[in-house]
């Protein structure tokens, strides 16, 4: 499928502010992936190169937190060896099982997390004690989270974030870290799953790929500059925007 040339620098802006906002907290997704399916393109060629363009921003960020020191390189390796084995599960999975039934069951959870947040003012504001060990903890997230981003996918980032704020004890900056990690872990098996199946517009993709990495980079840059406080109410908008879009297309419909 061809696109007018002209909409080739729109895409680059739209990953550009996609990669920004999914670099700070998550959600980027619910920018792009809208412009990619108003622009013509089938649902299957939308996803896999909103997975493209994605794994671009989600690389370029998970480089920015390492170099700051956020993250543990131990505790990733065993999450995205989790991650990586969930997702491919998920992505097999998704071709002989009906995922209407999550359509309906992930905004309530997203207004849960949304709720429990806002309930807790200080909650991800500093680190606290864990109440998993680290192998545990990513060993079952891992395959849990990474099985449902490949599975279904909206939210993922999200479900991530609370999971290592309030069973790890991360404030959210850090639970932003190695949310990226594992989000571009499983983005990437899912990626390999649409390019085996020759679902990804090259173009396209590799243009709002280079937006996300100009986008992530500063996304990045402004949560470390501005630390947990800062990336707690992006946050939650995030997720309401999310749980919105999930609501409206099921609406839609």
């Amino acid at each position: 499928m061809e696109l007018a040339p002209h909409l080739y620098p729109l895409l680059f802006v739209v990953g550009l502010a996609a990669g920004l906002v999914d670099a700070v907290a998550g959600g980027g997704g619910v920018i792009s992936l809208p412009v990619l399916l108003n622009l013509g393109l089938p649902v299957p060629l939308a996803l896999g190169t909103n997975k493209l363009q994605a794994s671009f921003g989600a690389v370029m960020a998970v480089f920015r937190y390492a170099r700051h020191g956020l993250l543990d390189k131990r505790a990733c390796r065993v999450g995205v060896a989790a991650t990586l084995a969930g997702a491919v599960a998920g992505a097999a999975t998704v071709r002989v099982v009906d995922a209407r039934f999550l359509e309906a069951a992930i905004p309530w959870l997203l207004g849960a997390i949304v709720a429990y947040t806002l309930a807790r003012p200080k909650l991800g504001d500093g680190d606290r004690a864990p109440r998993l060990g680290a192998t545990i903890f990513f060993t079952v997230f891992g395959l849990g989270l990474g099985f449902y981003d490949g599975f279904f996918g909206p939210g993922t980032g999200s479900f991530w974030t609370i999971a290592l704020i309030g069973l790890m004890g991360y404030n959210f900056l850090k639970a932003t870290a190695y949310t990226k990690v594992m989000n571009a872990t499983s983005n990437l098996a899912s990626l390999t799953v649409f390019l085996a199946g020759g679902q990804v517009h090259f173009a396209a993709g590799l243009v709002m790929g280079a937006g996300q990495l100009v986008g992530a980079r500063l996304g990045a840059g402004l949560a470390i500059k501005r630390g947990a406080r800062f990336v707690r109410p992006v946050f939650i908008v995030m997720v309401l925007a999310v749980m919105a879009r999930l609501i409206y297309v099921r609406l839609a419909r």
